[in-house]
């Protein structure tokens, strides 16, 4: 450990331009991510994090270059044609890391984070913004940009929807999880046991069948509900037609929250009798080690990441299996000796996952992006 130590302080900082555009407005779980990655690399003595962002009308932060360019029409030249290329903003960069799907053209070696291809596999569920990443990102792999992949599952599908992509998987670390608030920040929750979904009501989430595996249990559990905790998507009004579908004795029981604040989503996590993520597609999984944090057990599919990330620490079925959801479901909240079990799991799986293992792994893919040597 010593010589790796003196090995890594000892050796020359390379010259990173870092993406952090995730940044800026509201955040997301990818500009979560994009900042935890940046702190980690920031305490390594081997690279030299130089951040910049594309936008035309951003006031960034001191360090920070901006590349000035409205970032829907610079998007436009990208998926199309190499320029304008981002050199001339970059300074003495050594290679550019796009954090999130777009990497700009450049004479630099590059390297593009690549966090799901739901999008790919789904154009007409994404948004003309999203769409245009897509291209963009396409193009950039086929110019030679490598590829990090946030998971195997991830990287599998790149090199599926890429032939001949360069991958390299670095996988995420936990996002930090505040204290829940002493008070139920939503009083009809105080005293009933829940259900939780996390996440914005969209197709991938696979909601309106986890409102069915619900319906198919609440008459054996008269006080349970289910709490549905993000913003409205491309989904909702699938979601709420599942939701009436349930009939008036059973559908004043899910509760729509909108979109909730770090204090509330704890709280949420911390008082869950489970956690339900049957979706039909992820990179990784934020909220499966948000759900170990807080010492709640979960029930997921098998879709994408989530078995690479829950290991043993989780009920996992198909997602679009309603009758096993619903079973994983009923197991979860009625078995102690399966609760116990699943929460012991989890409390030992969490930690696996590092912010400081992730840059580590970086700095390596970093100097290979450099040197030329990761496409061998």
């Amino acid at each position: 450990m010593r010589a790796a130590v003196s090995l890594c302080a000892t050796m020359t900082a390379l010259r990173v331009a870092f993406d952090t555009g995730p940044l800026h407005g509201p955040l997301t779980g990818i500009g979560r991510a994009v900042d935890a990655m940046q702190a980690a690399l920031a305490e390594r003595a081997d690279v030299q994090v130089q951040p910049y962002l594309v936008s035309a009308r951003a006031r960034p932060g001191a360090g920070t270059r901006r590349l000035p360019l409205p970032a829907a029409v610079a998007q436009r030249c990208w998926a199309a044609v190499d320029h304008p290329r981002a050199d001339r903003w970059l300074g003495d960069a050594e290679m550019i890391h796009g954090t999130n799907y777009v990497v700009p053209p450049s004479r630099l070696p590059r390297l593009v984070s690549v966090y799901d291809c739901w999008f790919v596999r789904n154009p007409s569920d994404a948004n003309p913004s999203v769409r245009r990443a897509g291209r963009v990102l396409q193009r950039a792999i086929a110019g030679g940009a490598v590829v990090h992949a946030s998971s195997e599952a991830t990287a599998l599908a790149v090199r599926e929807l890429f032939p001949g992509a360069a991958v390299h998987t670095v996988l995420l670390g936990p996002l930090p999880l505040p204290p829940a608030p002493d008070r139920s920040p939503l009083p009809e929750l105080v005293g009933r046991p829940f259900v939780l979904a996390i996440g914005t009501l969209e197709r991938r989430k696979n909601l309106p069948r986890l409102v069915q595996a619900f319906g198919a249990i609440a008459s054996a559990h008269p006080e349970l509900q289910l709490v549905l905790a993000g913003s409205d998507g491309d989904d909702h009004v699938a979601v709420r037609e599942a939701v009436d579908a349930l009939g008036p004795g059973v559908s004043h029981r899910v509760l729509f929250t909108g979109r909730v604040d770090e204090g509330v989503r704890s709280w949420l996590l911390h008082h869950a009798a489970v956690l339900a993520y049957p979706s039909l597609d992820e990179g990784f999984g934020f909220p499966l080690l948000d759900a170990m944090q807080a010492g709640a057990p979960v029930v997921a599919s098998t879709a994408g990441s989530i078995p690479e990330v829950a290991g043993a620490a989780a009920l996992l079925c198909d997602p679009h299996d309603v009758d096993a959801l619903a079973a994983n479901l009923a197991l979860a909240v009625e078995s102690q000796s399966v609760r116990a079990d699943l929460i012991a799991a989890g409390s030992a799986r969490w930690p696996q996952f590092s912010w400081e293992r992730c840059a580590t792994e970086l700095a390596g893919l970093y100097r290979r992006v450099a040197d030329g040597t990761a496409h061998d």
